[in-house]
C-alpha cells in the first residue's frame, strides 16, 4: 500500500500534502509550563516526560506520507512533549514522500526522522545507505515492552533495531452490514467453508454476495497482494508464509497457486462479485475507497479488506457490532494450521543521533504517545487509527471498529505475519506483484501472472 499512516490509509484519504511548523511557546518539564496552558489547553502532567530531559531550544524535525487530515492528530500528539521538554515538532506531510526520502538522504540532507511506509523501505535505506541510526535504548526497551515480536522484527535490519512502529493495521478483516445479517437471518461464518456457504445462500436469494476493488493509482493491485496473503496463511500456516515471503520458496510454486485459486474461486467467480459495481472484470476498475459501499444498500455483503477502511464510510454511518457496517475476522481454511492475523505498519526512522531527535523517537514508541494520539484522533472524530502498543487504552479510541483492532492487537493468544509485499524488496512487492495481480484479475492465468512476479525477484535477495 505505495501499511502511510501505513500506505493504505492516506490513499484512502486521497488528500493534499502540506507542510505544518508547530511553534508554541514552551518550557521543560520541571520549569514552568505556559500560563494557563496557552493556546493548547491545560498545561500537561509533565512526570512521564521527565526521562527526556530539557530540551529547550532544539527543534525535532518529521518527514512522512500521512497529509491532511490525518496529519492533525498527530501534530496534536505532540504537544504534551513539547510543553514538557521544550523541543520543538516540525512535522512535513508529502505525498512524493517515497519518492523524495531516498533523494534527500543521498543528498545528505534527511530529515531528523521520518516515517517510513514498508519494512523493505527500511530496510533499503539501512544497507543502500547507511544513514538509519540504530533505536536508542529507550526504544528497544519500550519494543520489547509493549509490541508483539512481529512488529519488533519488522522494525530490524540484518538483527538490529533500527525503528519502532508508529500505527498498525489489521488486514484480516472482512466488512459487513450487521442490520442486513439480522434482517436476512444470515450468521457471521467461523469457518471458510462457513463462508462459502453464506456466499452461495445469497446467490440463491438473487444477491452478489462479494464486492472489492483494487483501483489506487499507481499502487493498483495491493488489494489483491493481501487477499493472497491472508489465504496463504490459512491454507499453509506462518512458517510456509515466512518462506514464501523470504523466496526460500518460489513465487509460483504450488502452496501459491493454490492460494491465488481459492482467491479466484472468489473474486473470479461471476456468481459472486461484482456486487453493486459490475462482473469480475470491474474490480480493476473500481477503486478501493468505492469498493465497499454497496453493502450500505445491500447490493453486496461481504467486503475483505483492513481496519482503515473504516474511513471510506460516509458520514453518519453506525460502525458498530449492531450498526449499519463492521466487521469479522476473515475465518480459518485450514484447521490444521493457527488463525494468522495480517498487519501492517509504518516505522519510526531516525538519521540523526542527537539528543532531542533520540528522546522523541522513545516517546513516539511510548504509551504515553499511542494514548496521547488515539484522544487526538478521537477528539476530532477520526477513526481509523491503531497502534500495536500494548499500553494504548481501547477506550480512548474512536470507535468500535478501532477498539476490535486494539483488542485483537493486544492479545497475546494470536499470531501475527506482517504483510508479505511490504516485507518483500520494493521490485516486487510494490512493483511486479502489483502489477501482477492486476494482470490476474482481468485475465491472465494464475501460472502466468505468478510466473511474472517469481522472474522479477532481484537475484541474491
Amino acid at each position: 500500500m505505495p501499511a502511510v499512516p501505513s500506505r493504505r490509509p492516506t490513499r484512502a484519504a486521497g488528500l493534499a500534502s502540506g507542510v505544518l511548523a508547530l511553534t508554541l511557546a514552551v518550557a521543560a518539564c520541571g520549569g514552568s509550563n505556559v500560563a494557563g496552558g496557552g493556546p493548547t489547553g491545560p498545561a500537561p502532567e509533565c512526570g512521564a516526560y521527565a526521562q527526556y530531559g530539557d530540551l529547550n531550544g532544539t527543534t525535532v524535525t518529521v518527514y512522512t506520507s500521512i497529509i491532511t487530515p490525518e496529519d492533525q492528530p498527530h501534530i496534536d500528539s505532540y504537544k504534551s512533549f513539547e510543553q514538557c521538554t521544550g523541543a520543538k515538532i516540525v512535522y512535513e506531510g508529502s505525498k512524493e514522500f517515497e519518492a523524495q526520502l531516498p533523494v534527500r538522504v543521498q543528498a545528505g540532507s534527511p530529515p531528523d526522522i521520518a516515517f517510513v511506509p514498508q519494512p523493505g523501505l527500511l530496510s533499503t535505506l539501512v544497507r543502500q545507505t547507511g544513514a538509519v541510526k540504530p533505536a536508542p535504548a529507550g526504544v528497544a526497551a519500550n519494543v520489547d515492552q509493549y509490541y508483539p515480536e512481529t512488529f519488533k522484527s519488522a522494525g530490524s535490519v540484518d538483527g538490529t533495531l533500527y525503528a519502532a512502529p508508529l500505527g498498525a493495521n489489521v488486514k484480516s478483516f472482512v466488512w459487513y452490514s450487521p442490520k442486513a445479517f439480522q434482517a436476512k437471518g444470515y450468521t457471521v461464518p467461523t469457518t471458510w467453508a462457513e463462508m462459502t456457504t453464506l456466499s452461495d445462500r445469497i446467490v440463491a436469494e438473487g444477491g452478489k454476495p462479494w464486492c472489492a476493488g483494487i483501483a489506487s493509482g499507481e499502487a493498483t493491485g495491493w488489494p489483491l497482494t493481501d487477499w493472497l496473503e491472508d489465504v496463504m496463511l490459512r491454507e499453509n500456516g506462518p512458517q510456509v508464509y515466512d518462506q514464501w515471503v523470504t523466496h526460500a520458496i518460489p513465487f509460483n510454486g504450488p502452496q501459491v497457486s493454490a492460494a491465488l485459486d481459492r482467491v479466484g474461486s472468489v473474486l473470479k467467480n461471476p456468481a459472486y462479485v461484482n456486487g453493486g459495481l459490475g462482473d469480475p472484470s470491474s474490480i480493476a476498475t473500481t477503486t478501493f475507497q468505492d469498493a465497499g459501499l454497496p453493502i450500505l444498500d445491500e447490493t453486496c455483503y461481504l467486503h475483505r479488506q483492513a481496519n482503515f477502511y473504516a474511513a471510506n464510510w460516509p458520514e453518519g454511518t453506525d460502525i458498530s457490532e449492531n450498526g449499519d457496517v463492521y466487521a469479522f475476522e476473515l475465518p480459518p481454511i485450514n484447521p490444521a494450521t493457527p488463525q494468522t492475523i495480517l498487519v501492517g505498519a509504518e516505522f519510526v526512522a531516525a538519521f540523526s543521533d542527537r539528543p532531542e531527535v533520540q528522546a522523541f523517537q522513545s516517546y513516539l514508541s511510548s504509551p504515553e504517545w499511542a494514548n496521547e494520539k488515539a484522544k487526538a484522533g478521537t477528539a476530532l472524530g477520526q477513526s481509523g487509527w491503531v497502534s500495536a502498543n500494548t499500553g494504548l487504552d481501547p477506550a480512548n479510541l474512536a470507535s468500535p471498529i478501532d477498539r476490535l483492532t486494539a483488542e485483537i492487537l493486544q492479545d497475546e493468544g494470536n499470531t501475527f505475519r506482517f504483510d508479505g509485499s511490504d516485507l518483500m524488496p520494493g521490485a516486487v512487492g510494490s512493483a511486479t506483484f502489483w502489477r501482477g495481480m492486476t494482470d490476474w484479475i482481468t485475465g491472465t492465468s494464475t501460472a502466468d501472472a505468478l510466473t511474472f512476479i517469481e522472474q522479477s525477484w532481484p537475484a541474491g535477495q
